[in-house]
């Protein structure tokens, strides 16, 4: 009796997982830091060894944003686009250029020679760890110079992975219009403003946004157009706050954080795919070795 009591709740249990929705797979994240070592192994495979490097900055924002707006809004883009077309994104990256901001509070401003080294270091290891394509996702205006110059040099030696340095690419057909002057819309003004009401919208004070001017003071009017001075930006905005804040819009923050997110989407389509960069890189390299052997 007892031994066929234990084969009916044996049947039963059985019929019972038999009848069990199947468990679904976890879902690989996109985040490098939220993976398992063996997560992280699966996701570079699933990724074609591409990863994003969101690259933001500590700095103000204008009277109304936060001081690390850039960094929250490009890490918005990137893990968005990342979530449809698979990559993995490096953590919190704000180790650029912002000399431009030292006098405003919060200001988070490394020595260049830094900035340069420890990006260096950071793609280095991205790559040992199989990021054989790398794009770096700018969400700074005063990276601008800096990021063009750091893929540049990646000639001076031979290297093993691609680094590619996307812009932010808000603007597109279909764009809502604008309420502030375009020309002078370029730092905690209307655009910005409008996508981080729509990433971080908790941060975005605007009823602060007046308190300030934004306008531009053009206290180096007297210089010819293309003579370049480094204090040209505190010249024209000496608040560090470039545009009209007050005038900001989820409407248009919306179609900015779409355009944006596309535009990711579609790098990290082209980077998997892209086949040739690695080996035009590798073929300079061994010409550089013994450059009078360079067919002329």
């Amino acid at each position: 009796m007892y031994r066929s009591l234990l084969a009916i709740n044996a049947l039963c249990v059985s019929v019972l997982w038999s009848q069990a929705p199947a468990t679904k797979p976890a879902q690989l994240s996109v985040h490098w830091e939220e993976l398992t070592a063996a997560d992280f192994k699966d996701g570079i495979g699933k990724a074609q060894g591409t990863c994003l490097l969101p690259f933001g900055i500590m700095e103000k924002h204008g009277p109304h944003l936060p001081l690390g707006n850039d960094l929250l809004n490009v890490r918005y883009v990137a893990l968005n686009a990342a979530q449809q077309e698979y990559a993995i994104v490096f953590p919190e990256y704000y180790f650029g250029q912002i000399f431009e901001a030292k006098h405003e509070p919060g200001t988070v401003a490394y020595t260049r020679g830094l900035q340069l080294q420890l990006l260096q270091e950071t793609t280095d290891e991205m790559a040992r760890n199989g990021c054989k394509k790398i794009i770096i996702v700018n969400g700074h205006g005063g990276n601008n110079s800096l990021l063009p110059f750091f893929a540049q040099s990646q000639l001076e030696a031979p290297h093993d992975y691609v680094v590619y340095v996307l812009g932010i690419t808000r603007a597109g057909p279909g764009e809502p219009k604008h309420k502030s002057n375009p020309a002078t819309d370029m730092h905690a003004g209307e655009s910005e403003t409008s996508l981080s009401m729509i990433a971080r919208p908790d941060l975005v004070h605007l009823d602060r946004a007046a308190q300030e001017s934004g306008a531009d003071q053009g206290r180096l009017k007297g210089l010819p157009e293309g003579l370049y001075t480094g204090i040209w930006w505190y010249a024209r905005f000496p608040n560090h706050y470039a545009g009209e804040g007050a005038v900001a819009s989820r409407e248009l923050g919306d179609f900015e954080a779409k355009t944006w997110i596309n535009g990711v989407v579609q790098a990290i389509r082209a980077v998997k795919a892209d086949s040739e960069s690695l080996r035009l890189q590798n073929e300079f390299s061994e010409r550089s070795k013994d450059p009078l052997k360079t067919p002329q």
